[in-house]
């Protein structure tokens, strides 16, 4: 039985990353919830930072759509869930509109979610000292790959009304639906990984604020309105009905602070659908581990916050006496260094963490590792049989030093290069790794956790 998705939607895209798509995305979001309507939020990619200004601003959670990670029903299953209830959808591309996980090809890109999910595209572009050239750059992307609609171009950078106006005469064909100038004033705050994180200390309630008003003062907001609505109802596949629990099989302890909170919506809904109740914890604020039946503690950052997790000694020999005892404990990347029995900083302090995993963590001043991996466990794990295989990503500033001997958790491939390696740590009912899974490329690793959580459940059933 087919379903169809209604809801107008656009993306927005750019020429290559830094082309102001996050502000503008996150200024659109306002501007239209300014109007009354209510915005469901996307992000392509495996990004997690970008997804909570997108939250942020539309006050709803931010889904993931990754093509090269969850593959199309799963991405438009996705979207139809995500814009349940919603106005209108409005999706951040990755990178350029056509780069991805391949030099040759369109998967995992903005462009292969676009035509998925048959959306238009507006195309953010840097007009930074140009005029008439804006012409050939929406010429080349609008016909580099016909079967995608380009529907309009914002440009980024401008200086002045008559920039815009100038930019607008030159390019007939696509039009210039508005523009961005450049303010420092505006600038979201970065770190090495990129934007820090949209909570209220680092993004003041009035820097959302005011983007949506240059968007309200820059850009044809009704124009931009009926892009989006200028779709046809697309038809997906109706999900297979989910085996979903209607009885609490367990509770997983969630890490969720300023250190540790890159967790996809759809993972954790996941491990709901499963049977799981979620805790939330953290590892910074609180002496105790709440009473849970299994620790998921996903990326984030550490070594930010490592002296605080180093002072919080009480939740570190928790979390170590819980896996000594065989609890389940997953980790990912800020997961994993935190598992780890001691981290250095930049600075070069040294702070003991909690001595799950024999190995010691230090931050580099460079980038370790970045791209897509497909995994697949040696043994039988928390994870499932041996040779479970999921998809997902790496991005990392840190490097590991083992300080004794340790199963491997994953052999994994590189989907640049295609490189075979060992990753992270199988110990016990711990699993730790560099690696963000998505499990919508295995729903079955998900389920799997949850299962090895209620074998040592208190929860009655």
């Amino acid at each position: 039985m087919a379903e169809f998705i209604t809801v107008p939607r656009l993306v927005v895209a750019g020429t290559e990353s830094g082309a102001g798509k996050t502000s503008f995305t996150v200024g659109l979001i306002r501007a239209l919830r300014g109007r009354g309507l209510n915005v469901a939020v996307f992000k392509c990619g495996p990004d997690y930072l970008d997804p909570t200004y997108h939250a942020r601003a539309a006050g709803r959670d931010c889904h993931n759509l990754d093509g090269w990670m969850m593959g199309r029903s799963a991405v438009l299953n996705t979207l139809a869930k995500g814009s349940a209830g919603a106005d209108i959808a409005v999706i951040e591309g990755v990178m350029g509109l056509f780069d991805g996980a391949s030099a040759r090809g369109e998967d995992g890109s903005t462009a292969q979610i676009a035509k998925w999910i048959d959306a238009p595209v507006l195309l953010m572009v840097n007009a930074s000292g140009m005029a008439r050239s804006i012409a050939a750059v929406a010429h080349g992307f609008a016909t580099f790959d016909p079967t995608l609609r380009l529907a309009g171009v914002i440009c980024n950078r401008v200086g002045s009304k008559g920039h815009l106006e100038l930019l607008r005469q030159a390019s007939e064909r696509t039009p210039v639906l508005g523009a961005m100038p450049s303010d420092q004033n505006l600038s979201f705050p970065e770190r090495h990984l990129g934007l820090l994180a949209a909570d209220e200390r680092s993004v003041p309630e009035r820097l959302l604020s005011a983007w949506a008003e240059v968007i309200n003062q820059w850009c044809d907001l009704d124009a931009i309105m009926a892009v989006a609505k200028d779709v046809k109802p697309l038809e997906i596949e109706a999900a297979a009905p989910a085996n979903v629990s209607r009885t609490c099989k367990c509770r997983i302890g969630i890490a969720l602070d300023e250190a540790f909170h890159f967790y996809y919506v759809d993972n954790l809904s996941r491990l709901e659908r499963a049977g799981a109740q979620l805790v939330m914890f953290s590892p910074v604020h609180d002496a105790h581990l709440p009473e849970v039946d299994g620790i998921y503690i996903g990326g984030g950052y550490p070594e930010a916050y490592a002296e605080q997790l180093a002072h919080n000694s009480a939740m570190r020999r928790e979390i170590a006496s819980f896996a000594a005892d065989g609890g389940v404990v997953y980790g990912e990347c800020g997961g994993l260094m935190y598992l780890c029995s001691e981290l250095r900083t930049l600075e070069g302090r040294d702070y003991p963490m909690c001595a799950v995993v024999p190995a010691r963590v230090e931050m580099c001043d460079r980038l370790q590792a970045l791209g897509y991996v497909e995994a697949r466990t040696h043994r039988q794990s928390i994870l499932g049989d041996a040779g479970t295989r999921f998809r997902g990503h790496q991005f990392r500033y840190s490097r590991l030093t083992p300080l004794s001997s340790a199963a491997p958790a994953f052999r994994v491939v590189t989907r640049y290069g295609g490189q075979h390696c060992d990753e992270g740590f199988h110990i016990g009912n711990t699993i730790a790794s560099y690696v963000h899974a998505h499990w919508a490329s295995n729903p079955a690793a998900a389920a799997a956790l949850v299962d090895a959580c209620s074998r040592n459940s208190s929860v009655p059933r």
